[in-house]
């Protein structure tokens, strides 16, 4: 705090502007009243409800389809207005992103890639309340973040190898500890 004293001061004149405080103080009361009894799903269905959000938007990975057909349901059932765009939305091959052949997951076949900046722009156009993320790649969540003009929570995010539950690998260290310390930082050429 003595390193930053301004940056603190302006976000105490942030949270004095209306619609701020009032999504502050609506988290705060979600957490309160759910506090180790609510799911992460319910607490995004009671902030939404308590902020009087109508349209929620579900930006999903393909891999999460299935979940995804269920979380629209739950949340229509809630009384939702619900807009899902999936991540391969239209289709573009991934070598419009300079990947050479033997850089995708599934080599000598077509493989569309991941649209976050579309995703994004749909909900934006869609005019959503608060955007949910279901299982978003890493850096995929990254770009839609730095595209949307849209609040954003994160219901689940992308794990294959835990389920979607990265918190596994810290909470099970003593079985991944070599595992992720084996994880280095590539030199610089063999990127």
């Amino acid at each position: 705090m003595d390193q930053f004293p301004e940056v603190y001061e302006e976000a105490v004149q942030e949270y004095g502007k209306t619609d701020i405080n009032r999504m502050a103080r609506t988290s705060a009361v979600v957490e309160a009243t759910g506090y180790g009894r609510w799911t992460r799903l319910e607490e995004i269905m009671e902030f939404a409800w308590r902020m009087n959000f109508q349209k929620l938007g579900l930006v999903f990975c393909y891999g999460l389809r299935h979940e995804g057909r269920k979380v629209t349901k739950i949340l229509k059932r809630a009384g939702f207005n619900v807009q899902s765009v999936c991540c391969k939305t239209g289709s573009k091959p991934k070598e419009l992103l300079g990947l050479k052949d033997e850089e995708k997951v599934h080599p000598g076949e077509f493989e569309p890639m991941c649209n976050p900046i579309t995703q994004a722009r749909v909900m934006d156009q869609a005019k959503t309340d608060l955007n949910v993320l279901l299982g978003l790649c890493v850096g995929h969540d990254t770009i839609f973040f730095k595209y949307t003009k849209t609040p954003v929570t994160v219901l689940a995010v992308k794990d294959r190898v835990l389920a979607h539950n990265p918190l596994g690998a810290v909470y099970a260290d003593w079985y991944f500890e070599k595992r992720i310390a084996s994880h280095k930082k590539p030199a610089p050429g063999d990127r």
